[in-house]
């Protein structure tokens, strides 16, 4: 029975109720630490721990919680053979070694705890550890039994059965008579308990041996003796038993309302939408489950958990917290740890603080106050709240993930029907517009020449006609690529040919800008959409035309770096906002809002789309020195090989016609 503690495994610590219930909790949290394992702490009620008494039950309680703070698992089981009970806990949780006190007194009948252990599991090491003498000093014993009354109650039913039946003796034999005393017992221990019971059976049989005539005690009458010994026995076993079962009877009521109440609180969370709902709920059911007040904190963007404030409409008062209070509830949200009452942080408090956990992430605190704080260490109460705290926390997430949902669609709606009504205008306005550039470059063009007043008139028509008309190129091309109606006609093509067919189209917009470009020799081909490529450089070098001064000197290079192909449109104008590089290349989001340029913000976002649909990427940068940077890379790939020409056999071994006629 006694073992070794040089076996590393997981250590269980066996409760049972008495004074060495503390010694076994540090012998485990010792062993464990030792050996750098987990361990478990246990506690089997049943009516043996019962009878202890409800100061002993809080005090092991007590050391339950102490073991948890230290690491521990705890659970409160419940079984009537307590050994079997804990032999199957440690092989459900691989438990290889099991401590508990050494027992100083036993029943004679059942054996020590620890010889019943190793029967139940022998592959258990066993450890015993001296523990004190005596029961656990506690307090006084709180049980209901212990008051008078239902004793008084007991031996004044007793005696009233005695009235009954007594007079029946020269009727009735002894052994009948001694039945109603049975079951005056058995209805005492229904009601009453097992202490009443007992001396209900006491007070019975002193009045059959007092009344019973003498001559019954005779040798020839021992069968009365006999059948009043067995009445006693029977008696006692059946105030035991019926006992026993009153107390489990009770223990199942308990369980059933506490299920009951978790499946009411998880059937009406389940309809919930909003946030007020879970919290009207959650405190709606912890006030009748729990008799507590209750108030959830909800933390801001920041992480910083919001004052409790009052619903719109709602009658009930919230509770007021203090500065200390919200500091409490913070730290339990921060480190996902429970803090306030019966807990190692702040057990003064008289609050109770349980992060929400949920799946994600923590959705923020529950704060419960009730009436008696002793009674959060009872683990069936306990865990029934834990649950309760869980389940706000999941019901929240799912409100919030409805919202989520709610808002992505109504973007998505949103942004459906903006690309429509685009693409409709767009299309609409697309012929006029091609119409008014054509008439203002045949403007410019017409013979005679217009005189330089109108000229000037002339050009500035046809440059504006021009900027509406790729500005609602861009819409078009935006709708379209939202609505997935490009498709890419990619081809093994030449940068080059595409970087000088942008230069000839976009060199009105660049006026008289400087244009250097860095292509060095011998880049391979790249598979691309000439056209959309030519529509992502030319927008590129208009950025360039609007955004710099008119002596500004514009670069284009391309080179080949780690599988992809980059082509770099730089300026050394004004440069990009600070800080704002990426969402340049958002929708309708402009380097500065107010401007007296014209655009709407489109260019850049359709040149991203159409360098991704290429699969490749895009950035923007202010170089070092001064000025704007766009890079567009695009990835190289294996361009097919190219066909070999026709081999052409050797003129001396040719045969000509011609040649074999003159021969």
């Amino acid at each position: 029975m006694q073992s070794s503690e040089s076996k590393t495994g997981t250590v269980l610590a066996v409760l049972r109720a008495d004074a060495g219930d503390e010694a076994a909790v540090a012998a485990a949290a010792r062993l464990a630490a030792r050996g750098d394992a987990p361990w478990h702490a246990v506690l089997v009620e049943n009516a043996h721990t019962r009878r202890r008494g409800e100061a002993a039950r809080l005090r092991t309680l007590e050391l339950l919680r102490q073991a948890h703070a230290q690491g521990a698992v705890t659970a409160v089981l419940e079984g009537r053979d307590a050994p079997a009970v804990v032999a199957g806990y440690a092989r459900r949780h691989g438990c290889t070694t099991a401590v508990l006190a050494r027992e100083h007194r036993f029943s004679w009948w059942h054996g020590p705890f620890g010889r019943r252990l190793t029967r139940a599991a022998p592959e258990l090491d066993l450890v015993d550890v001296a523990a004190p003498s005596g029961p656990i000093v506690a307090g006084p014993r709180v049980s209901g039994n212990a008051r008078p009354r239902p004793y008084l109650a007991a031996v004044g039913a007793s005696l009233a059965t005695a009235i009954v039946a007594l007079p029946l003796l020269p009727l009735l034999d002894v052994a009948n008579v001694a039945m109603l005393f049975l079951l005056t017992v058995v209805l005492v221990a229904i009601r009453l308990g097992r202490g009443p019971a007992i001396l209900a059976t006491l007070v019975g049989f002193c009045a059959l041996v007092a009344a019973a005539p003498r001559r019954e005690y005779d040798v020839s009458e021992f069968k009365y003796a006999v059948a009043l010994v067995v009445m006693l026995a029977v008696g006692w076993i059946t105030a035991r038993l019926t006992s026993d079962l009153r107390e489990q009877a009770e223990s199942a009521i308990g369980r059933e309302a506490r299920t009951r109440a978790l499946y009411e609180f998880a059937r009406a969370l389940s309809v919930a939408l909003q946030t007020e709902q879970v919290f009207e709920i959650t405190r709606r059911f912890l006030a009748r489950t729990f008799d507590a007040r209750a108030v959830i904190l909800l933390p801001d963007d920041a992480g910083r958990l919001r004052w409790p404030a009052a619903e719109p409409g709602s009658a009930e008062r919230v509770p007021v917290l203090s500065v200390l209070d919200m500091a409490a509830a913070q730290w339990a949200f921060d480190h996902a740890a429970p803090a306030g009452a019966e807990t190692p942080t702040l057990p003064s408090n008289p609050w109770l603080y349980l992060p929400l956990l949920a799946p994600m992430r923590s959705r923020g605190v529950l704060a419960v106050r009730v009436p008696d704080v002793a009674a959060l260490l009872v683990p069936e109460r306990r865990e029934l709240l834990d649950a309760f705290a869980a389940l706000a926390a999941i019901a929240l997430e799912r409100v919030h993930y409805v919202d989520v949902a709610q808002d992505a669609v109504v973007r998505m709606e949103g942004e459906r029907l903006r690309n429509s009504l685009l693409a409709a205008l767009s299309h609409d306005l697309r012929t006029p517009l091609t119409s008014l550039v054509g008439l203002s470059e045949s403007l410019t063009l017409s013979r005679p020449p217009l005189a330089a007043a109108q000229m000037e008139l002339a050009n500035a028509l046809r440059d504006e006609a021009r900027r509406m008309s790729t500005l609602v190129a861009n819409l078009l091309d935006m709708a379209r690529i939202q609505s997935g109606g490009v498709t890419l006609n990619l081809q093994w093509q030449m940068v080059e040919e595409t970087i000088g067919s942008a230069l000839r189209a976009c060199r009105w917009q660049l006026g008289g800008r400087s244009i250097d470009t860095r292509i060095p020799r011998g880049l391979p081909l790249v598979r691309f959409d000439a056209t959309l490529l030519e529509r992502v450089l030319c927008n590129l070098l208009e950025n360039a035309g609007k955004y710099t001064p008119p002596d500004a000197h514009v670069t284009i290079a391309a080179r080949t770096e780690e599988g992809m192909l980059t082509v770099a449109v730089c300026d050394d104008g004004p440069g990009l906002p600070a800080g704002r590089e990426d969402a340049l290349f958002e929708k309708f989001v402009r380097g500065r809002q107010e401007s007296s340029i014209a655009g709407v913000g489109l260019g850049l976002a359709i040149c991203r789309a159409i360098v991704e649909a290429h699969g490749g990427g895009m950035r923007a940068f202010n170089r070092p020195d001064a000025g704007a940077c766009f890079e567009l890379s695009l990835p190289l790939g294996e361009p097919p090989p190219l066909p070999l020409p026709e081999a052409h056999p050797d003129p001396e071994h040719q045969h000509h016609p011609i040649d074999q006629h003159e021969h």
